[in-house]
């Protein structure tokens, strides 16, 4: 009796990732999210929000999604601000 390894797509049924239906952030990008926010908030407000140079020093989406992409601390900060406004926009609507 020998044992063959398992069929490839026997090995891993569960290899597609779940759907996020339940994540509000799926599907949107992060020059989605920052265009949002600085319009939401301004510049300055987004800079007071995020104390970061890219939001206080000559702020623009490209400079700011060049920053964001490298640094994950601050994209995280982004991602829950962005999270923070559109509860915020729910509660006032």
């Amino acid at each position: 009796m020998s044992t063959l390894p398992p069929e490839p797509s026997d090995a891993h049924p569960a290899a597609t990732p779940p759907p996020q239906a339940r994540n509000p952030l799926h599907g949107i990008t992060l020059e989605a999210m920052v265009t949002a926010l600085s319009a939401h908030y301004g510049w300055s407000g987004l800079g007071e929000r995020i104390p970061v140079r890219c939001f206080t020093h000559d702020p623009s989406i490209a400079s700011s999604l060049k920053f964001l992409r490298k640094t994950p601390w601050a994209r995280d900060k982004v991602e829950g601000l962005y999270l923070f406004m559109l509860r915020e926009i729910r509660r006032q609507g």
